[in-house]
């Protein structure tokens, strides 16, 4: 009777686990997704780096990070991003 308790105990917890661990690798933090691209020009002496959007995004993207602050995404098919992607830097992981 105490193995059967013992395995039930231990698939229990195996089965838990491996629900965390599923979680948690198909989160994706909504700070690396863009939702909402920008259409406008932006003049490259306002923009800081850029990183590109997760690949689990359901849209790729680049998000701008500007000399100001803020973040702006854009689509990396745009001809003046393709342009300016020549110049920008991108930005360092902390």
């Amino acid at each position: 009777m105490k193995l059967i308790t013992v395995a039930l105990a231990c698939l229990l917890l195996a089965g838990m686990w491996l629900h965390d661990v599923d979680g948690r690798s198909m989160h994706v933090s909504s700070s690396n997704c863009c939702f909402n691209f920008s259409e406008k020009r932006i003049a490259p002496q306002r923009i800081r780096c850029y990183k590109h959007t997760s690949s689990t995004c359901s849209r790729r993207g680049l998000i701008l990070k500007m000399k100001k602050g803020r973040e702006t995404c854009v689509l990396q098919t745009a001809q003046w991003i393709k342009d300016y992607f020549k110049t920008m830097k991108p930005c360092l992981l902390k």
